[in-house]
């Protein structure tokens, strides 16, 4: 891997962590959304990121964070940062605040995921290697299960579940992420080209990828761009920018149900032509998008990407698709 500067490094690869919780008390009425922000802050702050600005639909709260975003349903939390983050030190407080705010109880699912980061050296020791977030997980939940798929040696992706059957409502997620970007778009999201975040937003087309979504977004200074998407129904698109020339890095991740995502997935390849994408499908047994893996396995043929990797996996009551494509520079 060609060695990168580390007066203009940034790590732009999320830990990304989804809880879903339940109550034993049936007779509780539990709601995540009447946390309090102010109590949301306080459990960032564990985290070294802040709330940039918060959006809310009937069904969702969404926070653009400094460092990526959170998402907040009913009984669904969802937190993406990237840089030297410390997202696993959120967990036990999380779970403490859930309790003694709301009335859950129970962790009915979690998932713990992340590509192999470009610089592990620079992370903080509890996210320096895989096996040690394993670990730290290992003594919250007696369930746990790791994997990794990919390449060990070149690049992956690793994740921590329950081993249980966990969710029985429709779920699903689609995560893409993608870096060797095109510099010319990558330059959309620097304050020489473009004034704000809206302007990126319009300039990259990235309004036209689930043109019905209710944007928040914002353009950092000098570089860097993060994005919530609000649909109805607890739906939401999330995508964030780390353009610098050296490490640029996109991802975009979506739960909007479909029964094959190789519409959305090519207009997102087709907003930011990576040179590289990682992709990963999660769908259980109840979900639209169910028998969505199906549709992968000719996805991109005949295009200029390679498929390097393609692995399924059945869980309890999941199923995932990873797949790891690459096209030469042109």
């Amino acid at each position: 891997m060609a060695s990168v500067s580390d007066e203009t490094f940034f790590e732009g690869t999320e830990k990304l962590l989804e809880v879903w919780f339940s109550s034993t008390d049936d007779d509780v009425r539990c709601d995540l959304r009447t946390i309090d922000r102010e109590d949301w802050e306080k459990l960032l702050k564990l985290v070294q990121c802040e709330v940039i600005s918060h959006e809310v639909n009937p069904d969702m709260d969404a926070y653009v964070l400094s460092e990526s975003s959170m998402f907040i349903t009913e009984r669904r939390f969802i937190l993406k940062t990237c840089g030297t983050t410390t997202l696993l030190n959120a967990i036990q407080p999380l779970l403490k605040l859930v309790k003694e705010k709301c009335g859950f109880d129970t962790v009915a699912d979690i998932f713990y995921s992340r590509k192999n980061f470009l610089q592990p050296d620079k992370q903080p020791y509890i996210h320096r290697t895989f096996e040690k977030e394993v670990d730290i997980l290992d003594t919250m939940f007696k369930n746990g299960a790791a994997y990794t798929l990919g390449r060990i040696n070149r690049d992956c992706w690793y994740l921590y579940t329950l081993d249980e059957v966990g969710v029985s409502q429709p779920d699903q997620t689609v995560e893409l992420l993608m870096w060797d970007l095109c510099p010319n778009i990558m330059n959309i999201f620097t304050r020489e080209v473009s004034a704000d975040g809206p302007d990126a937003t319009r300039k990259s087309g990235i309004d036209k990828i689930l043109p019905d979504a209710k944007i928040d977004e914002f353009l950092f200074e000098p570089c860097g761009y993060s994005m919530n998407g609000l649909l109805p129904h607890g739906q939401y698109f999330t995508i964030h920018v780390t353009p610098e020339p050296n490490c640029s890095y996109v991802s975009f991740e979506s739960n909007v149900p479909k029964e094959s995502y190789n519409g959305l997935m090519l207009k997102v390849l087709e907003t930011f032509r990576p040179g590289k994408v990682l992709l990963t499908l999660f769908a259980n047994k109840e979900s639209t998008a169910r028998n969505s893996h199906k549709d992968l396995d000719n996805f991109l043929v005949g295009s200029s990407y390679v498929r390097v990797d393609h692995q399924f996996c059945m869980f309890k009551n999941y199923q995932l698709t990873y797949t790891y494509f690459t096209r030469p520079y042109i």
